[in-house]
């Protein structure tokens, strides 16, 4: 993951960074790394977290203005993703519409209908998939009340997900260098065996690059961060620490599938599907990093998509995640 901070890409990112390794009385260990921008003299300290039986890694950071000055600060992290003709980019599904850098060009989301990066996409092209896009390409999302982003790749049945409070960490970003002769060229120059990569970049503070926040004269502020692989369940349509749901309603035979991912292991939870009308499914199952689960039913004939809640629960009733569809508008 590099770490786009206080400046884009990092004035420092050769130098060296003062760091420590300790175990926590939980069980968990960190690794905390810390270091003064030489250029206005702020500071960053930030710990790696990893907690026992559980998969994710936990960030906390803290920055803080040493200065008797306002300083300026950007704070994007950045990791890279491999990336093949079965990847795709998993925005939250309140995402229907994306930025360039300093909002100068917009595009609706997936499906681009118009020309962006001056690609003509008015056939209809669905540029969450990094197939689809031939040429150098950002995207940020518009606005999301969802706290998370990630990717998927399809053939693996595998992505990374992103969770992090969405009033304080709003940035949602994808990056290539596009799936063209242009991008294909930067894949051979920057690895030997790896394949190509996109940038997946979540920001604090700010939804938009370049867009830098203020730190008050000996000002600080924190925030937490989680990174965490997934499987199994597809096109996320919500997550938290602890789990990540899929719903899927087929239009055609009105068909319902369920996902369910857990970051831990969960025994007797609770997987719930309701509407105001009906109960769908109540069932205690075991979840784990190595177990999701799924079902399939059929949509009542007096029910739409967007009248279904799934909810996860843990065994003493604690909501894990949970995830209503929108009515259309």
């Amino acid at each position: 993951i590099e770490f786009n901070w206080p400046q884009h890409h990092r004035p420092n990112t050769y130098g060296a960074v003062e760091c420590t390794f300790g175990e926590n009385e939980d069980g968990s260990a960190t690794v905390w790394v810390s270091e003064i921008d030489r250029m206005y003299g702020t500071k960053m300290t930030a710990g790696f977290t990893l907690h026992a039986g559980a998969a994710y890694l936990e960030i906390n950071a803290q920055l803080y203005n040493r200065t008797p000055e306002p300083q300026t600060f950007l704070w994007w992290a950045n990791p890279a993703v491999a990336v093949n003709d079965h990847t795709q980019s998993v925005f939250p599904p309140d995402v229907h519409a994306v930025f360039d850098h300093g909002k100068r060009d917009v595009s609706r989301f997936p499906i681009a209908t118009g020309t962006y990066y001056k690609m003509d996409y008015s056939a209809g092209v669905d540029i969450s998939r990094y197939a689809n896009i031939p040429v150098p390409t950002s995207y940020m999302a518009y606005h999301s009340d969802y706290n998370f982003v990630g990717g998927y790749d399809h053939a693996v049945q595998a992505g990374l997900l992103h969770v992090a409070n969405h009033h304080i960490s709003p940035g949602k970003k994808q990056w290539t260098w596009g799936n063209g002769e242009f991008g294909q060229a930067w894949d051979r120059n920057l690895t030997d065996e790896d394949g190509p990569y996109i940038e997946l970049m979540t920001g604090v503070y700010t939804d938009n690059q370049p867009d830098f926040t203020w730190l008050q004269p000996y000002e600080e502020k924190s925030f937490t961060q989680y990174f965490m692989p997934y499987k199994q369940i597809g096109v996320v349509k919500n997550a938290s620490r602890d789990a990540a749901v899929n719903l899927e309603v087929d239009s055609a035979d009105r068909s319902i599938r369920i996902q369910v991912y857990a970051t831990s292991r969960f025994e007797n939870a609770t997987v719930e599907l309701s509407s105001a009308r009906s109960r769908y499914l109540l069932q205690s199952v075991s979840l784990s990093p190595l177990e999701s689960f799924t079902q399939t039913m059929q949509l009542h004939e007096d029910d739409q998509a967007h009248d279904l809640m799934l909810t996860v629960r843990d065994a003493a009733g604690r909501t894990l995640v949970g995830y209503q569809p929108k009515k259309p508008a």
